[in-house]
């Protein structure tokens, strides 16, 4: 999961008649659980296998990928799933890699106030193309300073309105307006919308015809993480699936910029950036000009390969045409030769625990009594750590139409801390999945959360985001803060530990010592609300000031 360092801490239903249920009591203390397939027992020996060195980081186009990939279809195998792909365990994503070559050297030059400003690259600004082109220049283009860079005509906000950007540099401020003023009837308020995101701002910028867009890293707080993140991040090869695969407009440059860099330009140019920065989040906000142009040339190698998505699947028996799917990505980051000591990032909790929770849902599914009367796919995508990629292929080419998709519950990095008396929900207010969710929560003598630092945009950076964005109601969930034993203080300060010290590190690995029971509850709940989609005919719907509600409503119009 492609989390923050700044950590967020983190009708009703009925068992029904048949359901897998055993006699002994949650950590949690309720009466049983809702499959006996689900066991703490069985997610330590799943997460053991996922994040041990013989998979040697499970990085995409590895050995270690092929392992880990074949391991999780014999997997799928021993519960009795069949292949999910029309016959194939596997579906084939293809990738674009753009490698900025030399990037130490190369620098972004702007000319204003009759002399010209150079900014360093990792320093200052960050950026690469979208368009796969071994060599981009953009050569004197007129900056814009554009706000937030949003067209939002559901909150009546276009910050484009009446500005022609084509071939122009675009200048944007990273979230939305509702983060900067804390107005709850302001988009969202702190909770950022998807117009916050840093991909939408590329995407929007690019459908307006600019050539390069800088997005401003205001503060960690309003980006969810600091400089360092957005600069490890924009190192090394830069994957996207082809432009056959993902057609919109793509920006030639897209790039980020520091605040104090910022700050330095817009002075330069005769406007003092804080003053515009607080107008840019008032209604009526009007783009500035900046007297100045930018100029960069960008050099890159690209190359072209693929992973696998991993599908396993259980057919409805009454309607096998609709289905649910429960995805988790299987890829981390592999072995890094050039560090002392660890070298493999196991991923033991990204996402060998996301992994172990689909192989034991997939084995409460397997088991149930009566069988789902709609289809359950379980998918084990790739690319996630690369930018959602493979489920973004998968809704793009799916094995059942997103119209026919009930509904995709995700899991990715859940923390093993033990039993804890609540569980939090990413991205909170946004579909009816929530309801389900605390409904099943109630039966375990539990409660939900809401996500505890919306302003971060959590629910924009995992592989439900992609079924989101396609339409279809998704559901994600985090470890809860309540410890059964130690309460609010010793969970918080537990998730914590692990963003500090093992996040995206080698250092993420097995513990024979971890509790898993807290994480295998976690996963009931989220079985049980799979499990009773796939008995009813019930269509969750995305709450009525959700984004993603329009395509959904379109969507099952036609």
């Amino acid at each position: 999961m492609r989390r923050a360092i700044l950590f967020a801490l983190t009708s009703s239903l009925c068992i029904a008649a048949g359901a897998q249920a055993g006699p002994a009591e949650s950590p949690s203390g309720s009466a049983q659980p809702f499959s006996t397939a689900i066991t703490a027992q069985g997610f330590r020996a799943d997460d053991k296998a996922i994040s041990s060195d013989y998979m040697d980081g499970r990085k995409p186009g590895t050995v270690g990928a092929k392992r880990a990939t074949a391991w999780i279809v014999e997997q799928f195998k021993k519960i009795g799933l069949e292949p999910g792909n029309r016959g194939s365990w596997f579906q084939a994503v293809p990738t674009v890699s753009t490698t900025l070559q030399n990037a130490d050297a190369t620098r972004l030059d702007v000319n204003e106030g009759g002399g010209t400003q150079t900014f360093a690259f990792g320093t200052d600004w960050v950026a690469n193309t979208l368009q796969a082109k071994p060599k981009v220049t953009v050569k004197n283009s007129d900056i814009v300073f554009v706000g937030y860079g949003i067209d939002a005509p559901e909150w009546q906000w276009n910050d484009y309105k009446n500005l022609d950007v084509k071939g122009k540099t675009v200048v944007v401020l990273v979230n939305d307006p509702g983060y900067a003023t804390g107005d709850p009837k302001l988009f969202k308020g702190k909770t950022m919308t998807y117009y916050g995101r840093w991909t939408y701002k590329y995407e929007e910028a690019a459908r307006e015809g600019a050539a390069m867009c800088l997005i401003v890293h205001t503060s960690d707080g309003a980006a969810g993480y600091p400089w360092t993140v957005v600069k490890n991040s924009w190192s090394g090869p830069q994957l996207a699936l082809p432009e056959s695969e993902d057609p919109g407009p793509r920006l030639p440059v897209a790039g980020w910029i520091t605040r104090e860099a910022a700050q330095r330009l817009f002075a330069k140019a005769g406007l003092d950036f804080g003053k515009l920065e607080k107008e840019a989040s008032q209604r009526g906000f009007k783009p500035v000009p900046l007297k100045a142009t930018a100029s960069i040339t960008l050099d890159s190698t690209i190359g072209h390969g693929s992973a696998n998505n991993v599908l396993g699947l259980i057919k409805g028996t009454e309607h096998p045409d609709q289905v649910i799917v429960y995805s988790a990505h299987w890829d981390h980051f592999g072995e890094n030769d050039k560090l002392k000591g660890d070298k493999i990032f196991n991923g033991a909790i990204d996402n060998g625990t996301g992994i172990s929770a689909l192989l034991q849902i997939a084995g409460a599914f397997a088991k149930q009594k009566p069988a789902p009367k709609r289809s359950v796919l379980f998918l084990a995508d790739t690319l996630e750590e690369s930018g959602l990629l493979g489920s973004l292929y998968y809704t793009k080419h799916p094995v059942f139409p997103m119209d026919k998709t009930v509904a995709d519950i995700n899991m990715d990095a859940m923390d093993v801390i033990g039993p804890t008396k609540n569980l939090q929900i990413i991205g909170s207010g946004q579909s009816q999945l929530e309801d389900m969710l605390k409904a099943a929560l109630k039966q375990q003598g539990r409660f939900a959360i809401p996500d505890q630092t919306p302003e971060n945009g959590f629910y924009f950076r995992s592989d439900h985001f992609s079924f989101a964005k396609a339409g279809v109601p998704a559901l994600m969930t985090q470890t809860g803060d309540d410890m059964v034993h130690g309460g609010v203080a010793r969970g918080r300060a537990e998730l914590a530990d692990y963003t500090a010290h093992r996040y995206h590190t080698p250092y993420d690995n097995f513990d024979p010592k971890w509790d898993f029971s807290g994480v295998a509850e976690d996963a009931q709940a989220l079985y049980e609300v799979g499990r009773e989609l796939s008995l009813n005919d019930e269509w969750p719907k995305w709450y009525k000031d959700s984004e993603f509600r329009t395509r959904r409503e379109k969507m099952m119009r036609r």
